[in-house]
Formats: structure tokens, C-alpha cells, sequence
């Protein structure tokens, strides 16, 4: 185990969220200013030139404004999710610091953000923004387990290695579904057992959420209350949509990323929304509207200023009252659930000091330690699930990132411990076993096997996978003009020409995906495929995602030998790991050989004769 000087661990944590919210910030004013010399809209991270179509209340008396393009034309590809924190501000000002606020539904040409104050513009812009609330509940949760003291201190002192795991014995139990592999079983049984934490190691396509259900099933049947966990609302909404299924009162708290018409009837919202009291709360609030209108209205006589004060404050007493009758309703909705489902940005307002028998975090290598603390305040046991072998979490700040910031707590528990502390799920459902070979051999020992319902399944349009090497060819990197990215257009021509192929073997659009590292390819190829179903997008696009043929463009070329963050060969694995039936690679082998990883991979593909050479196609200058 690793071993921890706690105030040492808490400090380091409180400099690196403080280096992370320098970079957000400095990140946000350099986008502002760029988008005054051109498309502001280009980076993913602003939208420009909105309306608004449609509002309404929310819960504790947030705003929710639906916003459109002026032109009511789709909205433009870009980095704002549901759960992505924002700023709302004057399109036509750019001075306008703007309002802060929390996508909570997105539409292709709709998106809703829910604020604590009405704006006043015409045409409006979003950009997103430094999260600073959760980055304050981050720092709450860590003082308090920093305080933690006799027993409820016993997980805090495991996580950190001072105290070592404990495991009871393995319990026998009767899986509620019936299509759990070996691998499967013997994980939720080591999850059971554990009593401090236990770790589900789910590489690509092994089931890992069908496992996490399954385990929460059985800790609902053993009478335990879960609270479960993942640091994006998709991946809740993953969970969500399979718990429902066999589970009792489950319950999500946030915004859902999937508004499908089986979740709704489970979301906090809507529960409430349907709870008789809410139609009482209201009629509070119209009447606090009309008082706030007649407050506001000008008066000429000597008394209005204190009329205007008694309006205001009869207004205040009625708002006190709609959110503590609202706090009640949520309050026992919370406390009525046997499985709360929320991302790892805990709303304390809404889930106040709730506690629970056990929490899971799904996609736990995607969360920094810091958002952790948050759930792992809420109950004595922990279950994290996820693949360190693939993306760690974002940070801005490279120096933090440099530092360790990118390191997950499942990443550093399983390298400290080894298997003592995790269970690795090895039968996978996605890949044709030859895709499945190379990233099993690299990444996961060797042990990943493909279940026979994959193994052999494969398109009618050529081998299974080929590497394609452009060295020698001059087929070079460049720079976008503003340098903030790379784009290599003659490895863009070639995937082009690969979709396609595709396409006159029959291949369907939405089927095939092109994964590039660098935002500047991915727009160069979205440029010369014009498809709203076919998809185009960089390896963060597509973690958690499959499809039946996958075009990986890993655009670097030069004569230096610079690979840039494609040394990071966990996006690798991840974008080689989508495939499910066909798998192409275009990359210049010169360049990507001083690598030993991409050594390897090329030495994989040459041995199984499905490595070729640019040259083949004949005119390649």
C-alpha cells in the first residue's frame, strides 16, 4: 500500500485544485479574447449567437431557459454537456461578465441552462466556465475527511494506505441474471466481501456496468442503502437505465444526459413534480412573482420605498417557504430511495447528509482524488470500477497534471496493492478476437478473451484490421493557423476514401467512426464528410462508445520524431478498442518507431500480414 503523511496528502490536493482553477480561468479570459479576432465557436467550448425559446422553474427556484440559434438552425458540435458548467452573457457585450449556470438538457438544436437569476439580453452567448462549485464542495469534503477521527476515520486511513483492506469471506448468493460470465460472479462476490473497498477492473467490452448492476442488486436484497456514483451524467444515465430494470425505488438526483421517457418517472424532478405538496409550492411562487412585478412597478407617492420594502420582504417570507416545503418533499423522496444514482459532483443542497451502506463509482480513473472525497464521506464501504488503462482525468493545468493531478485514486490503489485490492473482468463482447489481440497483450496481460458470440464476427468489406503506413510518402503534420492544434490532410484524403469504400460495400453511416488525437483533424475530415450520422470525433468523443468499423488517423508526421500526447498510449488503447468488426490505422510509421509502443503495434500488424505501405495505392504524392 502507499503510505501517506495525511496533511501532506490534503495540502497537495488543495494546491493542485488551486492550479487547476488558474488554468480554467486563464483558459476562459484567452477564449473571450481570441473570439473577437475569429469564430469563437471553433475551440468547443462557446456558443454564440442564441435566443431564448422557452423557460420555466426548477427545483429550489432555479431558472430554466431554453436557448436556440437565432437562425434556429443545429447547434454546433462542441464540449457543453449536460452537467458542464457555464457562463451566460451579453452575445453583443464583451464586457458582459455574464451569469453562471449548469447545462441540464441538450437537444441537436436546443439547450437548456438552469440559473439562479433571470439574464436580460437579446442574443446570447455560452462559454464554459471554471467549475468553482464543486471545486468548493471538493475542499469541504476533504477538511472534513481530513477531521475524521475513531471509527468513521477506519476508510479514510485504508484509501490512504495507513490501514490495511479487510475482507470478509466470499458470500454465496443467487445472481439475478442469468447470462453473468465466471469472471463476472467472482468480482461481485469480492465486492461483497469486501469491507473497506474492493476495485472492478473492467477493460473494453467486458461488461463492466451489467457487473456494477448486479452488485447493487444484491447489496439492495441484503437490505443496504447505494449511492451510486460516476463522474459524467452519460455514465449515470448507463447505470440508471439498467437498475431500473430489477431494482426498487431508484432515484436519480441531477440532470439527466438521457431524457429517455423510462427514466423520467425516476429523476428527483419529476418526482417531486408529481408529489401533491409541489402543487401548493407553486401557487407560492406566482404569488412571489407578483409581488417581486409590484415592487418593481415606479411609484410617485411619499410612502413607495416602503411599500416597495414590505413588498419585497412579504416576497422573501413566501420564497423561505416554498423551498422549505420543497426541501421536505425532496427530503423524504431522498430518504424513501434504496439506490440514489448522481455524478460525483454531489448537490449537498439536495442530498443534504445523507448516508448509505455502500458506494459505487463508476468510471472512477476519469475522477481526480479530490471528487472522490465527496462520495467517500457518504458511507463506510467504497466499490470503484472503471479501466486505468485507458483516458485519466482532464486537467487543464499541465504543471498539476505533470505533478500527479491525473493520477486516479483507482489507479494509485491498484499500483500500490496489486490483485489484492481488485478484480479484472476478461471475457469481452465487442471485438473480433484479432482487434482484441494487441491492446490484451499491452495492457491487460494477455488475459482478455473474446466470448464466442464476437470472436469470429466480422464485415464483408475486406480483413478484419490493417495498419497503414505512410513513411516516405511526405504526407505531413500541420499546424492550423493559429497553432493551437495539428491536421494531416493527406492521411484526412485517405480516410475519406476508406468511408467511402465502406459505404459502397453497404456499410452504414452511423456504423463507422474516425477517431483522430488532434481537434484540428477531426475538423479537417467532418469538412469533407458530410453526414450527420456518420461520426467524426477525437478520442475523448469516443471513450465508453463502439462501433462496427473504426478509421484511426494519428495524424503526426515529422522528421523530429515528436509524437506529442499520442505518447500517452492510453488513448491509444482506447481509440484501437471501438472496433468491433473492422479496424483501420493510417499513421507514418518513421515518426511513431522511436516509440517502443508503436514499435510494437507495428510489429503486430506486420507479423499477422496486416501491415501495407501507402506506396501500394500507387500515386501517393
Amino acid at each position: 500500500m502507499f503510505f501517506f503523511n495525511q496533511t501532506e496528502y490534503f495540502d497537495q490536493l488543495r494546491q493542485w485544485l488551486a492550479m487547476e482553477a488558474d488554468a480554467e480561468r486563464t483558459r476562459l479570459a484567452e477564449r473571450r479574447q481570441m473570439s473577437r479576432s475569429r469564430d469563437p465557436e471553433r475551440s468547443g467550448e462557446t456558443i454564440t449567437s442564441l435566443v431564448l425559446v422557452d423557460h420555466r422553474s426548477g427545483l429550489a427556484g432555479r431558472l430554466l431557459l431554453d436557448l436556440a440559434k437565432a437562425s434556429r438552425g443545429r447547434l454546433p458540435m462542441s464540449r457543453l454537456k449536460v452537467g458542464s458548467p457555464v457562463v451566460l452573457s451579453d452575445d453583443n457585450d464583451p464586457a458582459d461578465e455574464g451569469i453562471s449556470g449548469v447545462i441540464s438538457r441538450k437537444t441537436a438544436d436546443t439547450i437548456q441552462v438552469a440559473l439562479e437569476q433571470w439574464p436580460d439580453s437579446a442574443r446570447y452567448r455560452l462559454d464554459l466556465s471554471p467549475d468553482e462549485t464543486t471545486r468548493r464542495r471538493q475542499l469541504a469534503a476533504m477538511g472534513t475527511a481530513e477531521s475524521l477521527h475513531g471509527k468513521s476515520s477506519q476508510l479514510r486511513d485504508v484509501l490512504l494506505g495507513e490501514r490495511e483492506p479487510r475482507f470478509d469471506a466470499a458470500p454465496d448468493i443467487e445472481f439475478f441474471s442469468g447470462r453473468l460470465n465466471a469472471p463476472q460472479q467472482d468480482a461481485i462476490r469480492f465486492a461483497l466481501s469486501a469491507r473497506d473497498f474492493a476495485i472492478l477492473h473492467g477493460p473494453p467490452g467486458t461488461g463492466k456496468t451489467t457487473t456494477l448492476v448486479e452488485l447493487i442488486y444484491q447489496a439492495t436484497q441484503l437490505g443496504q442503502r447505494v449511492l451510486a456514483c460516476a463522474p459524467s451524467n452519460t455514465a449515470v444515465d448507463n447505470l440508471l437505465e439498467r437498475l431500473v430494470v430489477g431494482v426498487d425505488n431508484v432515484v436519480r438526483v441531477g440532470h439527466p444526459a438521457r431524457v429517455f421517457e423510462a427514466l423520467r418517472g425516476h429523476t428527483l424532478d419529476e418526482l417531486v413534480e408529481a408529489d401533491p405538496s409541489t402543487g401548493v409550492v407553486r401557487e407560492i411562487w406566482a404569488e412571489v412573482d407578483e409581488l417581486m412585478r409590484a415592487g418593481k412597478r415606479s411609484s410617485r407617492s411619499r410612502d413607495s420605498n416602503r411599500r416597495r420594502g414590505s413588498l419585497f420582504a412579504e416576497a422573501g417570507q413566501l420564497r423561505q417557504q416554498a423551498r422549505a416545503l420543497e426541501r421536505s418533499t425532496v427530503r423524504h423522496i431522498i430518504q424513501s430511495a434504496s439506490v440514489i444514482c448522481t455524478t460525483t459532483t454531489i448537490d449537498t443542497e439536495l442530498l443534504g447528509n445523507e448516508s448509505f451502506d455502500l458506494i459505487v463509482v463508476d468510471e472512477a480513473c476519469q475522477c481526480t482524488e479530490p471528487a472522490i472525497w465527496q462520495a467517500a464521506l457518504r458511507g463506510p464501504k467504497v466499490v470503484f470500477a472503471g479501466d486505468h488503462c485507458q483516458l485519466p482525468p482532464t486537467i487543464v493545468s499541465r504543471e498539476a497534471a505533470r505533478e500527479g493531478f491525473n493520477v486516479s485514486m483507482m489507479q494509485r490503489l491498484i499500483e500500490g496493492s496489486g490483485r489484492d485490492v481488485f478484480r479484472r473482468l476478461t471475457v469481452q463482447y465487442r471485438m473480433n478476437e484479432q482487434i482484441m489481440e494487441f491492446p490484451s497483450d499491452k495492457f491487460y496481460d494477455g488475459e482478455l478473451v473474446a466470448d464466442d458470440s464476437v470472436a469470429r464476427h466480422q464485415l464483408e468489406c475486406g480483413p478484419v484490421m490493417e495498419f497503414w503506413d505512410s513513411a516516405g510518402a511526405d504526407w505531413r503534420e500541420e499546424l492550423e493557423e493559429d497553432g493551437a492544434s495539428k491536421f494531416n490532410r493527406r492521411e484526412a484524403q485517405w480516410v475519406v476514401q476508406q468511408v467511402q469504400q465502406l459505404r459502397e460495400a453497404g456499410v452504414d453511416d452511423a456504423d463507422i467512426a474516425v477517431i483522430a488525437p488532434y481537434a484540428a483533424q477531426v475538423r479537417f475530415i467532418r469538412n469533407r464528410l458530410s453526414s450527420s450520422r456518420l461520426e467524426v470525433d477525437t478520442v475523448d468523443g469516443f471513450q465508453g462508445r463502439e462501433k462496427e468499423a473504426v478509421i484511426i488517423t494519428l495524424t503526426r508526421s515529422n522528421e523530429e520524431g515528436e509524437i506529442g500526447f499520442l505518447a500517452d498510449t492510453r488513448r491509444t488503447n482506447v481509440a484501437l478498442t471501438r472496433a468491433r468488426k473492422w479496424l483501420r490505422v493510417i499513421g507514418d510509421s518513421s515518426t511513431l518507431s522511436a516509440d517502443s509502443f508503436y514499435s510494437d503495434m507495428l510489429e503486430h500488424f506486420q507479423l499477422r500480414d496486416a501491415y501495407h505501405s501507402v506506396w501500394e495505392l500507387g500515386d501517393v504524392q
